[in-house]
């Protein structure tokens, strides 16, 4: 059977139990040893009183000189004790003869104690153990008329009436202990169960192993995570989300508004909103993530929100080649059913004894075919590239647009990464074709690819409508479009290129009424 562990709360508990009720003991300890010694301190002093005022009463004096000191002094005596609540008084000769005591049978015989300072003159206190027992004692110089020692007076407390008015206190140290251990027991209480409440009920071994495997498993998970209090604040960024976001090991990002950390904008957008988002893309530099993000609850407690960034930069740049490859193969099927169609119309013909007719129709269709293909690929020699070229031309045919190549576009030998390219022809040249879709005809997509000395130019023009000025800013944003909600990324994919490169963009008036996009890409001085 499993040993029960203890919870956090209940160790806690358990703990300030026991240092409490050791510092109410302890204390209620101080204040009995406190007691004792005022109460021995007070004896002292009371002692020490009585036989001063008994040394100095004349009665006492004249007793002393009399012939029978005893039958004078005895009364007297024991009127004082009981009087002043003392356990003897005793008055004798310098040479320690009693003439009291309580106890009667003792008149005659010698003190027992100490009383050599008070010989010498001095007036003194000690404990000694007398006839009596143990006692608190003080021994006082009884002077006569010539200034002459001719007497002691000698006044004590037993230790154990001292004991007794102390066992009388006991009561009262008691009634102000009690309520204290049972004060501090109480707010021990409260706070363990507030306490057991924030962790849970968890024992210190389960929050150890829950803080180590929590630690490790989102310092090693390949998706970013942001965590943000109800309050709005970071909580918590783990080593992949640093990464995404691009902040440093050593930011502090910890117990900050979002508006005081470095983000990217879309992302601080985002987590400012804290509204719910299921994959949806956003920019973070040079890199396109999946966002999630979540409100959390906690039995129906809001603790805060948590977003998740997933990279899918390299998954887009490989989609985007698989889009131009899809396209080029949805051009081909489609060229192969429209050849298909040409050749039963050849076939026909020449059935017909049309032979003319027939020839005619089969070169012209290839000649059209064969030019477009050769003008691409002489002009571009990066086959990705000129694949999506002719692709997008078959595609664009498909939508009723020419999609014109420049006569002097070429591109020999990129410097930049093809996929880089891929991205900025094939977005812009969609974003042309979109642009143009629902126009009347004619409608066309011009585009040029070259370069310069120090740069490579892509221009991408069309016949559409053209962009407002006033909204050029925009059209590199993520989530600006002018066709339907859902859009968007295809320029900001552009721009995030040009950023990367250090380039830049121009959007001018096209020669058709449209609008014309430039890119320009600076080649690295490496590959000059």
């Amino acid at each position: 059977m499993a040993r029960r562990q203890w919870s956090i709360a209940g160790q806690l508990f358990a703990l300030q139990a026991l240092v409490v009720t050791l510092l109410v003991l302890a204390g209620a300890g101080g204040a009995v040893w406190l007691a004792r010694s005022d109460s021995h301190q007070a004896a002292e002093d009371e002692v020490l009183a009585v036989a001063q005022t008994v040394a100095r009463s004349p009665d006492v004096r004249a007793a002393l000189t009399a012939a029978d000191p005893a039958a004078t002094l005895q009364p007297y005596a024991e009127a004082t004790r009981v009087a002043t609540g003392t356990d003897f008084v005793v008055v004798m000769a310098p040479d320690r003869t009693r003439y009291s005591h309580p106890n009667p049978d003792l008149i005659g015989q010698p003190f027992i104690g100490d009383i050599g300072p008070a010989l010498a003159g001095e007036p003194f206190t000690t404990t000694n153990v007398g006839t009596l027992g143990e006692s608190v004692r003080a021994v006082v110089p009884v002077y006569g008329d010539d200034q002459r020692i001719v007497g002691l007076v000698s006044v004590g407390i037993t230790t154990q009436a001292i004991n007794r008015k102390l066992l009388g206190q006991i009561p009262v140290l008691l009634g102000a202990a009690v309520p204290a251990l049972a004060l501090a027991a109480t707010g021990a209480w409260l706070l363990s169960r507030r306490l057991r409440r924030q962790t849970h009920g968890l024992g210190p071994t389960q929050m150890t192993r829950m803080y180590e495997y929590y630690d490790a498993v989102l310092h090693s998970v390949r998706e970013g995570l942001v965590v943000l209090t109800r309050d709005g604040r970071v909580a918590l960024v783990n080593d992949e989300g640093r990464r995404l976001l691009g902040l440093a090991e050593d930011a502090a990002v910890t117990d900050r508004p979002v508006a005081g950390i470095a983000l990217p904008p879309a992302v601080a957008e985002l987590l400012d909103s804290g509204r719910d988002a299921h994959d949806e893309p956003v920019l973070a530099g040079d890199r396109v993530l999946v966002a999630n993000q979540r409100t959390t609850r906690f039995e129906g407690t809001v603790l805060g929100t948590v977003l998740t960034l997933r990279d899918q930069t390299e998954l887009r740049n490989l989609a985007s080649e698989l889009d131009s490859v899809r396209a080029l193969t949805e051009a081909l099927q489609a060229q192969t059913h429209e050849s298909a169609n040409r050749l039963h119309t050849v076939l026909t013909l020449v059935e017909l004894g049309r032979t003319d007719e027939a020839v005619q129709l089969a070169t012209r269709d290839l000649a059209l075919a064969q030019q477009l293909t050769d003008r691409v690929v002489g002009a571009v020699t990066e086959p990705a590239l000129a694949a999506l070229l002719l692709g997008k031309s078959a595609r664009a045919g498909e939508r009723g647009v020419d999609l014109l190549i420049e006569p002097d576009c070429r591109l020999d030998d990129s410097p930049l990464p093809p996929t880089d390219l891929l991205t900025v022809v094939g977005n812009l040249v969609d974003n042309a074709l979109e642009a143009v879709t629902g126009t009347p005809p004619p409608r066309r997509v011009r585009v040029f690819v070259g370069t310069t000395d120090d740069e490579i130019v892509v221009r991408v023009g069309d016949s559409g409508p053209g962009l407002d000025p006033d909204r050029v800013a925009d059209a590199f944003r993520r989530g600006w479009s002018t066709k339907s909600a859902g859009r968007g990324l295809g320029l900001a994919l552009v721009g995030q290129v040009v950023h990367r490169h250090g380039g830049r963009t121009e959007v001018t008036r096209a020669d058709d009424g449209g609008t014309l996009f430039t890119v320009r890409l600076p080649i690295p001085r490496e590959a000059r």
